[in-house]
């Protein structure tokens, strides 16, 4: 990942008087990435901030299980897409008639979004991406968006480089089939 941890940073977590300080700093660090990774699937920028800070709540609350097994950064990636699919999860509940209508509601809402920037072939492929399972969609834009390494991947969603690999695959394809049908 682009952002560089040094041990100081880690070092100033791990004592009560520099926490809130360091972490500040974290904050600042991570939350535009953390930010796009969760908008990717959420795709609502209200929504996504929503999340957002639920994931640092639940980061500051956690710094005394963090161990430093993992960097800090895929913990805070793991944290992020954890509490993107209990949102998600959410949605369905409190939608109750199906996991196609709960994409075709963030896919209006997305049209609807004043932040959403993108031009018809950017929506389009948010279609596209929405259309894929929710594992597959967020493969995807782990992969393209945000450029993790397939290692780094395994190790956010407890799932093996091999099977990754196969749902980014299968994901491209879905999404070029989407694309050369709705042409």
């Amino acid at each position: 990942m682009a952002v560089k941890e040094s041990a100081d940073l880690l070092r100033l977590l791990a004592q009560p008087k520099t926490r809130a300080k360091a972490f500040s700093e974290v904050v600042l660090l991570y939350q535009e990435r953390l930010y796009w990774h969760i908008r990717k699937m959420v795709l609502s920028h209200d929504d996504a901030h929503d999340v957002l800070q639920n994931t640092f709540m639940k980061a500051w609350r956690g710094l005394d299980n963090f161990r430093g097994d993992a960097q800090l950064s895929t913990w805070l990636y793991k944290i992020a897409t954890n509490e993107t699919i209990t949102f998600l999860n959410t949605l369905r509940m409190h939608n109750l008639t199906g996991i196609d209508d709960v994409e075709s509601l963030l896919a209006d809402q997305l049209k609807a979004d004043p932040y959403f920037s993108g031009n018809e072939a950017e929506m389009k492929l948010q279609e596209a991406i929405l259309s894929l399972p929710e594992k597959q969609r967020l493969v995807f834009n782990m992969k393209y968006f945000d450029d993790l390494k397939y290692e780094e991947m395994e190790k956010i969603l407890d799932t093996s480089v091999g099977a990754l690999k196969a749902s980014y695959h299968h994901a491209v394809k879905k999404i070029e089939k989407f694309l050369l049908t709705e042409e």
